[in-house]
């Protein structure tokens, strides 16, 4: 496997080690529909969480988050749009972002970002719940 690969993968165990430490179920990981992939599909509380992890070496470069485009944004929505409609959940949506840097492995910088981002007013989606 390639050394990028891995190091995503790495990311996507910790994110996944993350949401079930804090009470998440985990649906799916790196569920696919044609070319386009959902990192993680969780739930929780009632709403389904389509989580994307996004994982460097180290922020030289700038922070992970700065890899979430909103080219990328757009095929995430549609990808959700295509799970949903196959899954018929009916639960409202939650777009979140996890960001992981390895640079010292025995000490990975984690950051869970919810609701990084919403689906487009013309999406099919519920509305997403309130938070106080």
């Amino acid at each position: 496997m390639a050394a990028h690969n891995e190091l995503g993968l790495t990311g996507e165990d910790l994110a996944t080690a993350h949401l079930l430490a804090k009470g998440y179920a985990i649906r799916h990981r790196n569920w696919r529909w044609g070319h386009q992939e959902l990192d993680i599909v969780a739930e929780k509380n009632r709403t389904l969480v389509i989580v994307e992890v996004k994982t460097r070496r180290s922020t030289l470069y700038g922070p992970p988050e700065e890899a979430l485009t909103a080219e990328k944004i757009r095929h995430i929505v549609h990808t959700a749009e295509t799970y949903v409609k196959r899954y018929a959940t009916g639960l409202p949506v939650r777009f979140d972002l996890i960001t992981v840097v390895v640079n010292d492995p025995n000490e990975p910088q984690l950051r869970h970002i919810e609701n990084a981002f919403q689906a487009p007013l013309y999406g099919h989606f519920p509305p997403l719940p309130h938070y106080d």
